[in-house]
């Protein structure tokens, strides 16, 4: 059976729950919930397990704190023997205005410290979703923005780019990543209507 490895990057712990950084989080609970199925507290992560026409997909949320999370992604790739083509982490990016977002088949960690961990670990050749989380803070401000919570508003603009989020996910496992980039990365630049979007590229 085909195996993918989903891993969607935050905080444990519900002090973190609604923070920005915590939006990769936030797309796999959608996903989990969409394909009905819950985590359970395993090594390194909050692990769940979904299949789609056939394929296993595995949904891994560290909970080795942002840092780390080269760990988990690590392990579960050894521990379940997935090919890294078969990898997708989702991530928040500051880069992007919130309710953008942007899929890449591979690249640098763009200053992102989930990213770099992993980078550190695996090298750069997996896939990526990024989530845009707007960057309206001072100079010298970006961790407070990003361990920030989200304002309901926020919240409501962000929902669209989720419930894509799971799309992409779907289409990432059965059509793969080529034809998963060229068929939402034009939705990924669509400005979302709302005061928050301060921000650019």
């Amino acid at each position: 059976m085909d195996k993918f490895l989903i891993v969607g990057l935050g905080n444990p712990g519900d002090e973190y729950a609604t923070t920005r950084h915590n939006t990769g989080f936030m797309v796999l609970d959608a996903f989990a919930k969409a394909s009905n199925t819950v985590f359970s507290d395993r090594r390194y992560g909050f692990v769940a397990e979904a299949s789609l026409r056939g394929r296993k997909v595995l949904l891994l949320k560290p909970t080795t704190f942002m840092n780390l999370s080269g760990n988990a992604v690590r392990y579960w790739l050894n521990q379940e023997k997935i090919d890294q083509q078969r990898l997708l982490v989702v991530s928040d990016d500051v880069a992007l205005p919130l309710g953008q977002f942007r899929l890449k088949a591979s690249g640098s960690n763009g200053g992102h410290n989930g990213l770099g961990h992993i980078q550190q670990l695996i090298g750069q050749n997996y896939a990526r979703l990024r989530m845009g989380i707007g960057n309206d803070y001072p100079q010298g401000g970006q961790i407070d923005w990003v361990l920030g919570n989200y304002s309901a508003d926020d919240l409501k603009a962000l929902q669209p780019a989720i419930d894509t989020a799971t799309e992409i996910i779907k289409s990432f496992v059965l059509a793969g990543i080529d034809v998963t980039m060229n068929q939402y990365n034009k939705l990924g630049k669509r400005p979302t209507p709302g005061p928050s979007l301060n921000g650019g590229e």
